[in-house]
């Protein structure tokens, strides 16, 4: 973890004290791309473990065989969302499939969301005539109850098409509190990245938020490396990252960051 004299440097940014919500959403490859959502939900999971952090999954939509489509998840600690921010983008797995029979290589994509707990966030503004509420049957492992009951909630923000769901509570009430809590920051996130657009076009720098943007790449095989394509950080203990281990990515993300913003700050 960072030292503590380093955090008001780093963690400068508005929202960086927050907690984090994370998204995780497959790309093409069925089964593979579900199956790498889990392996990243684990990193992340196992990441919060190891640092005291609360780790909680309230969505998750299960592929058709193994694996998930997406996993919805909080992380609550010191700086979660400054730490964390930089893993937004889409991430890539080279390995050998357990699902190809032929036991070929595969490459399959997963994008990572990552956005600041903005609960209380006085700055976004939900008029309730936007909002459509939908309730469902969970399809999420929860017990009896949770497969008997409409207990799911899923809510679309009408003026940007933006879609939120939660299922993991027994409790419509609950899923439908946390929905909220991910809508908000979700339009936060969506505020930024508006903002973002604007100062660098004025700068002249054309930035690629896109699906496409590929941030770090995980080969698990014919070799093991995990690199970050923005930071040139790399290791060649992949399982190790994928069992947590990630505070020399997050770092070096944090101080690249500084640089870049050094870089295009005015004159």
């Amino acid at each position: 973890m960072l030292a503590d004299q380093e955090l008001s440097r780093l963690f400068a940014g508005e929202y960086d004290s927050h907690n984090v919500i994370i998204h995780i959403n497959a790309g093409a490859g069925g089964t593979e791309a579900c199956d790498w959502v889990d392996m990243l939900a684990r990193m992340y999971g196992r990441w919060s473990e190891r640092h005291g952090c609360g780790w909680e999954i309230f969505d998750r939509t299960p592929g058709e065989d193994a694996g998930s489509r997406s996993i919805t998840a909080s992380i609550s600690g010191d700086h979660a969302y400054g730490r964390l921010r930089g893993e937004r983008g889409v991430h890539r797995l080279v390995r050998l499939s357990p699902f190809d029979s032929a036991n070929r290589r595969h490459t399959t994509f997963a994008s990572v969301d990552v956005m600041p707990d903005v609960e209380e966030a006085d700055d976004v503004a939900i008029n309730p005539d936007d909002l459509k509420t939908e309730t469902y049957r969970a399809s999420s492992a929860g017990g009896q109850h949770v497969n008997k009951t409409d207990s799911a909630v899923r809510i679309t923000h009408l003026p940007t098409g933006i879609v939120v769901s939660c299922q993991n509570e027994r409790s419509q009430h609950k899923n439908r509190a946390f929905a909220m809590r991910v809508l908000k920051a979700k339009l936060l996130d969506l505020q930024r990245q508006e903002q973002e657009k604007k100062l660098a076009e004025l700068r002249g720098v054309l930035t690629d938020i896109a699906w496409g943007h590929q941030i770090r790449s995980y080969v698990l095989h014919p070799y093991q490396m995990v690199k970050d394509h923005r930071t040139g950080h790399e290791t060649g203990s992949a399982s190790a990252v994928l069992d947590g281990d990630l505070d020399g990515f997050l770092e070096a993300f944090l101080r690249y960051d500084m640089a870049q913003t050094a870089k295009s700050a005015p004159r």
